[in-house]
Protein backbone atom coordinates (compact mmCIF):
# COMPACT_ATOMS: atom_id res chain seq x y z
CA UNK A 1 0.00 0.00 0.00
CA UNK A 2 1.36 3.60 -1.03
CA UNK A 3 1.59 6.05 1.53
CA UNK A 4 -0.64 8.89 1.44
CA UNK A 5 0.30 12.24 0.15
CA UNK A 6 1.26 14.07 3.65
CA UNK A 7 0.81 17.89 2.00
CA UNK A 8 -2.24 16.77 2.20
CA UNK A 9 -2.06 17.21 6.05
CA UNK A 10 -1.53 20.88 6.30
CA UNK A 11 -4.58 21.45 3.83
CA UNK A 12 -6.75 19.10 5.94
CA UNK A 13 -5.87 21.26 8.97
CA UNK A 14 -6.91 24.75 7.54
CA UNK A 15 -9.99 23.53 6.16
CA UNK A 16 -10.90 22.11 9.30
CA UNK A 17 -10.00 25.23 11.09
CA UNK A 18 -11.54 27.81 8.69
CA UNK A 19 -14.98 25.19 7.89
CA UNK A 20 -14.66 26.67 4.56
CA UNK A 21 -13.24 25.88 0.89
CA UNK A 22 -13.06 29.77 0.10
CA UNK A 23 -11.23 30.59 3.81
CA UNK A 24 -9.11 27.64 3.27
CA UNK A 25 -8.19 28.87 -0.05
CA UNK A 26 -7.50 31.98 1.03
CA UNK A 27 -4.93 30.90 4.18
CA UNK A 28 -2.89 28.58 1.77
CA UNK A 29 -3.09 31.06 -1.38
CA UNK A 30 -4.65 28.90 -3.44
CA UNK A 31 -7.64 29.15 -6.42
CA UNK A 32 -10.88 28.54 -4.84
CA UNK A 33 -10.92 25.74 -7.92
CA UNK A 34 -7.43 23.95 -6.59
CA UNK A 35 -8.86 24.09 -2.78
CA UNK A 36 -12.08 21.95 -4.20
CA UNK A 37 -9.65 19.54 -5.80
CA UNK A 38 -8.38 19.00 -2.03
CA UNK A 39 -11.20 18.87 -0.39
CA UNK A 40 -12.25 15.74 -3.10
CA UNK A 41 -8.66 14.38 -2.79
CA UNK A 42 -8.79 14.53 1.39
CA UNK A 43 -12.33 12.95 0.66
CA UNK A 44 -11.45 10.07 -1.16
CA UNK A 45 -8.33 9.66 1.35
CA UNK A 46 -10.29 9.92 4.45
CA UNK A 47 -13.74 7.80 3.07
CA UNK A 48 -15.71 10.91 4.70
CA UNK A 49 -17.27 14.20 3.13
CA UNK A 50 -15.36 16.26 5.66
CA UNK A 51 -17.62 19.63 4.98
CA UNK A 52 -21.18 19.15 4.06
CA UNK A 53 -23.40 22.21 2.95
CA UNK A 54 -26.14 23.13 5.27
CA UNK A 55 -28.11 26.19 3.75
CA UNK A 56 -25.59 28.49 2.55
CA UNK A 57 -23.08 27.81 4.74
CA UNK A 58 -20.78 24.62 5.07
CA UNK A 59 -20.17 22.52 8.61
CA UNK A 60 -17.96 19.76 9.36
CA UNK A 61 -19.35 16.05 9.28
CA UNK A 62 -18.84 14.70 13.04
CA UNK A 63 -15.99 12.76 11.53
CA UNK A 64 -14.10 16.09 11.07
CA UNK A 65 -15.22 17.28 14.15
CA UNK A 66 -13.40 14.77 15.97
CA UNK A 67 -10.12 14.31 14.20
CA UNK A 68 -9.53 18.01 13.86
CA UNK A 69 -7.68 18.87 17.50
CA UNK A 70 -5.35 15.53 16.37
CA UNK A 71 -5.15 17.02 12.50
CA UNK A 72 -3.90 20.43 14.50
CA UNK A 73 -1.42 18.54 16.83
CA UNK A 74 0.21 16.38 13.97
CA UNK A 75 1.06 19.30 11.73
CA UNK A 76 2.46 20.89 14.47
CA UNK A 77 4.63 18.07 15.35
CA UNK A 78 5.64 17.19 11.61
CA UNK A 79 6.98 20.98 11.39
CA UNK A 80 8.67 20.56 14.72
CA UNK A 81 10.51 17.41 13.29
CA UNK A 82 11.20 18.97 9.71
CA UNK A 83 12.43 22.43 11.24
CA UNK A 84 13.86 21.77 14.84
CA UNK A 85 15.62 24.65 16.28
CA UNK A 86 19.62 24.68 15.13
CA UNK A 87 20.72 27.84 17.52
CA UNK A 88 20.38 29.11 20.82
CA UNK A 89 18.62 32.17 21.05
CA UNK A 90 20.63 35.22 21.10
CA UNK A 91 18.67 38.30 22.35
CA UNK A 92 20.97 40.81 21.53
CA UNK A 93 20.71 40.15 17.67
CA UNK A 94 16.47 39.03 17.82
CA UNK A 95 14.83 41.46 15.63
CA UNK A 96 10.96 40.65 15.77
CA UNK A 97 7.98 42.17 16.35
CA UNK A 98 5.56 40.72 18.57
CA UNK A 99 2.25 41.26 18.89
CA UNK A 100 -0.09 41.54 22.24
CA UNK A 101 -3.69 41.76 22.06
CA UNK A 102 -5.15 43.34 24.75
CA UNK A 103 -7.35 45.61 26.49
CA UNK A 104 -6.61 49.62 26.94
CA UNK A 105 -6.54 48.46 30.74
CA UNK A 106 -3.53 46.37 30.47
CA UNK A 107 -1.79 48.01 28.41
CA UNK A 108 -1.80 51.15 30.88
CA UNK A 109 -1.57 48.75 34.07
CA UNK A 110 1.75 46.68 32.30
CA UNK A 111 2.76 47.94 28.71
CA UNK A 112 5.53 50.71 30.07
CA UNK A 113 7.14 48.00 32.11
CA UNK A 114 7.26 44.77 29.61
CA UNK A 115 8.24 47.80 27.07
CA UNK A 116 11.07 48.63 29.11
CA UNK A 117 11.87 44.88 30.16
CA UNK A 118 11.88 43.88 26.42
CA UNK A 119 13.90 46.99 25.54
CA UNK A 120 16.97 45.64 28.37
CA UNK A 121 17.21 41.51 27.25
CA UNK A 122 16.48 42.36 23.80
CA UNK A 123 17.24 45.91 22.23
CA UNK A 124 15.66 44.95 18.84
CA UNK A 125 12.67 43.52 19.74
CA UNK A 126 9.37 45.96 18.76
CA UNK A 127 6.11 45.05 20.61
CA UNK A 128 2.93 45.85 19.15
CA UNK A 129 -0.08 46.09 21.32
CA UNK A 130 -3.47 45.76 19.23
CA UNK A 131 -6.82 46.71 20.23
CA UNK A 132 -9.16 43.85 21.45
CA UNK A 133 -12.65 44.43 21.08
CA UNK A 134 -13.88 40.80 21.40
CA UNK A 135 -12.89 38.09 22.71
CA UNK A 136 -12.53 35.02 20.26
CA UNK A 137 -9.27 33.09 18.93
CA UNK A 138 -9.11 33.78 15.28
CA UNK A 139 -6.29 35.88 15.51
CA UNK A 140 -4.41 33.36 16.97
CA UNK A 141 -5.35 30.44 14.83
CA UNK A 142 -4.31 33.03 11.74
CA UNK A 143 -0.95 33.78 13.20
CA UNK A 144 -2.04 37.62 13.04
CA UNK A 145 -1.36 38.24 16.66
CA UNK A 146 1.39 36.21 18.98
CA UNK A 147 -0.32 36.43 22.46
CA UNK A 148 -3.60 37.25 23.40
CA UNK A 149 -3.86 38.95 27.08
CA UNK A 150 -7.24 39.14 29.23
CA UNK A 151 -10.06 36.69 30.72
CA UNK A 152 -10.41 33.68 29.49
CA UNK A 153 -13.22 33.21 26.98
CA UNK A 154 -14.47 30.37 24.48
CA UNK A 155 -11.21 29.79 22.53
CA UNK A 156 -11.32 26.26 21.14
CA UNK A 157 -9.74 23.28 23.19
CA UNK A 158 -6.17 23.63 21.24
CA UNK A 159 -5.29 27.13 22.61
CA UNK A 160 -2.33 27.14 25.59
CA UNK A 161 -3.46 28.54 28.79
CA UNK A 162 -1.17 30.46 31.93
CA UNK A 163 -2.66 32.69 34.48
CA UNK A 164 -0.47 35.77 35.15
CA UNK A 165 -2.41 36.78 37.47
CA UNK A 166 -5.97 37.25 39.74
CA UNK A 167 -7.63 40.38 39.76
CA UNK A 168 -10.76 42.08 41.72
CA UNK A 169 -13.00 45.19 40.82
CA UNK A 170 -12.96 47.96 43.09
CA UNK A 171 -14.98 51.21 43.33
CA UNK A 172 -13.62 55.16 42.55
CA UNK A 173 -14.88 58.23 43.30
CA UNK A 174 -12.73 61.34 43.10
CA UNK A 175 -11.60 63.30 46.33
CA UNK A 176 -14.55 64.53 48.55
CA UNK A 177 -17.36 62.56 46.99
CA UNK A 178 -19.82 62.07 49.46
CA UNK A 179 -19.38 58.31 49.26
CA UNK A 180 -16.00 59.04 51.15
CA UNK A 181 -17.35 62.24 53.13
CA UNK A 182 -20.54 60.35 54.93
CA UNK A 183 -19.39 56.88 56.65
CA UNK A 184 -19.92 53.55 56.01
CA UNK A 185 -20.34 52.78 52.16
CA UNK A 186 -23.02 50.69 52.01
CA UNK A 187 -25.06 48.71 49.26
CA UNK A 188 -28.09 51.41 49.72
CA UNK A 189 -25.59 54.30 49.42
CA UNK A 190 -23.43 53.09 46.76
CA UNK A 191 -26.70 51.97 44.47
CA UNK A 192 -27.93 55.41 45.13
CA UNK A 193 -25.35 56.90 43.73
CA UNK A 194 -25.22 57.11 39.68
CA UNK A 195 -22.31 55.35 37.70
CA UNK A 196 -20.03 55.19 34.54
CA UNK A 197 -19.48 51.91 33.25
CA UNK A 198 -16.82 50.46 31.19
CA UNK A 199 -17.92 47.76 28.58
CA UNK A 200 -16.37 47.64 24.71
CA UNK A 201 -19.95 45.98 23.67
CA UNK A 202 -21.83 48.68 25.60
CA UNK A 203 -23.58 46.53 28.05
CA UNK A 204 -24.98 48.59 31.48
CA UNK A 205 -24.88 45.67 33.73
CA UNK A 206 -22.43 42.83 35.48
CA UNK A 207 -22.09 40.73 38.25
CA UNK A 208 -21.87 43.99 40.36
CA UNK A 209 -25.71 44.53 39.31
CA UNK A 210 -26.47 40.88 39.77
CA UNK A 211 -24.97 41.14 43.79
CA UNK A 212 -27.19 44.49 44.12
CA UNK A 213 -30.60 42.85 42.72
CA UNK A 214 -29.86 39.81 45.09
CA UNK A 215 -30.41 42.62 48.15
CA UNK A 216 -33.31 44.54 45.66
CA UNK A 217 -31.54 47.21 45.22
CA UNK A 218 -30.36 48.60 41.60
CA UNK A 219 -28.05 51.21 40.84
CA UNK A 220 -28.30 54.15 38.31
CA UNK A 221 -26.13 53.96 34.72
CA UNK A 222 -25.44 57.54 34.28
CA UNK A 223 -22.99 56.76 31.25
CA UNK A 224 -21.21 54.13 29.37
CA UNK A 225 -17.76 54.60 27.83
CA UNK A 226 -15.11 51.87 26.32
CA UNK A 227 -12.52 51.41 28.45
CA UNK A 228 -11.12 51.77 31.95
CA UNK A 229 -9.21 54.60 31.95
CA UNK A 230 -12.21 56.49 30.41
CA UNK A 231 -14.51 55.69 33.42
CA UNK A 232 -11.97 56.41 35.85
CA UNK A 233 -11.39 59.84 33.76
CA UNK A 234 -14.89 60.60 33.89
CA UNK A 235 -15.80 59.70 37.40
CA UNK A 236 -12.61 61.67 38.51
CA UNK A 237 -14.19 64.67 37.00
CA UNK A 238 -17.91 64.13 38.12
CA UNK A 239 -19.47 62.38 40.68
CA UNK A 240 -19.96 59.35 39.01
CA UNK A 241 -18.70 56.22 41.02
CA UNK A 242 -16.91 54.01 38.43
CA UNK A 243 -15.70 50.25 38.28
CA UNK A 244 -11.93 49.53 37.92
CA UNK A 245 -9.73 46.25 38.11
CA UNK A 246 -7.60 47.09 40.91
CA UNK A 247 -4.40 45.97 39.04
CA UNK A 248 -4.89 48.70 36.58
CA UNK A 249 -5.74 51.68 39.89
CA UNK A 250 -2.38 50.63 41.45
CA UNK A 251 -0.52 51.53 38.49
CA UNK A 252 -3.00 54.51 38.19
CA UNK A 253 -1.11 55.60 41.77
CA UNK A 254 2.04 54.77 41.02
CA UNK A 255 2.27 57.60 38.32
CA UNK A 256 0.14 60.01 40.53
CA UNK A 257 2.74 59.35 42.48
CA UNK A 258 5.87 59.25 40.71
CA UNK A 259 5.19 62.51 38.81
CA UNK A 260 3.40 66.14 40.46
CA UNK A 261 3.04 67.47 37.05
CA UNK A 262 0.90 64.26 35.93
CA UNK A 263 -1.29 64.71 39.27
CA UNK A 264 -1.98 68.21 38.74
CA UNK A 265 -2.67 67.95 35.00
CA UNK A 266 -4.30 65.22 34.09
CA UNK A 267 -5.91 63.20 37.20
CA UNK A 268 -7.08 64.78 40.47
CA UNK A 269 -6.88 62.75 43.47
CA UNK A 270 -9.05 60.06 43.78
CA UNK A 271 -10.78 57.71 46.58
CA UNK A 272 -10.52 53.87 46.21
CA UNK A 273 -12.80 51.64 47.92
CA UNK A 274 -13.75 48.06 48.38
CA UNK A 275 -17.20 47.03 46.73
CA UNK A 276 -20.09 46.77 49.44
CA UNK A 277 -21.44 43.59 48.05
CA UNK A 278 -19.09 40.62 46.96
CA UNK A 279 -18.40 39.97 43.22
CA UNK A 280 -16.48 36.53 41.93
CA UNK A 281 -12.48 37.48 40.69
CA UNK A 282 -11.44 37.23 37.75
CA UNK A 283 -8.24 35.80 36.30
CA UNK A 284 -6.19 37.55 33.73
CA UNK A 285 -4.26 35.11 31.44
CA UNK A 286 -1.97 34.90 28.62
CA UNK A 287 -3.02 32.94 25.68
CA UNK A 288 -1.64 31.59 22.68
CA UNK A 289 -1.66 29.19 19.58
CA UNK A 290 -0.08 25.88 20.19
CA UNK A 291 2.45 26.33 16.79
CA UNK A 292 4.21 28.93 19.11
CA UNK A 293 5.00 26.12 21.61
CA UNK A 294 8.77 25.22 20.23
CA UNK A 295 9.56 28.63 19.32
CA UNK A 296 12.58 30.23 21.71
CA UNK A 297 11.78 33.92 21.12
CA UNK A 298 8.13 32.72 21.71
CA UNK A 299 9.16 31.12 25.02
CA UNK A 300 10.74 34.20 26.09
CA UNK A 301 8.17 36.50 25.27
CA UNK A 302 5.46 34.75 27.50
CA UNK A 303 8.40 34.44 30.57
CA UNK A 304 8.85 38.15 29.95
CA UNK A 305 4.95 38.67 30.49
CA UNK A 306 5.04 36.48 33.29
CA UNK A 307 7.53 37.91 34.97
CA UNK A 308 6.18 41.42 34.48
CA UNK A 309 2.82 40.43 35.30
CA UNK A 310 3.30 38.50 38.24
CA UNK A 311 1.99 39.52 42.05
CA UNK A 312 5.35 40.72 43.99
CA UNK A 313 5.68 40.48 47.74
Amino acid sequence: MSDPDYNLLIALDVLLDEGSVAGAARRLSLSASAMSRTLSRLREATSDPLLVRAGRNMVLTPYAEEIRERTQRAVIEVRAVLRPSTTALNLATLERTFTLRSNEGFVEAFGAQLIAAAAAAAPLVRLRFAAKPEKTSKHLREGMVDLEIGVLGEMGPEIRIQALFHDRFVGVVRKGHPLEMQGEITPERYAACSHVVASRRGLTTGPVDEALAVLGLERRIASVVPSFPAALAVALASDLVALVPASFLNNQRVMLNQSAQLQQSTYAPLYQFELPVKTQGITISQIWHPRAEADLAHRWLRQLVLDVCRPRG
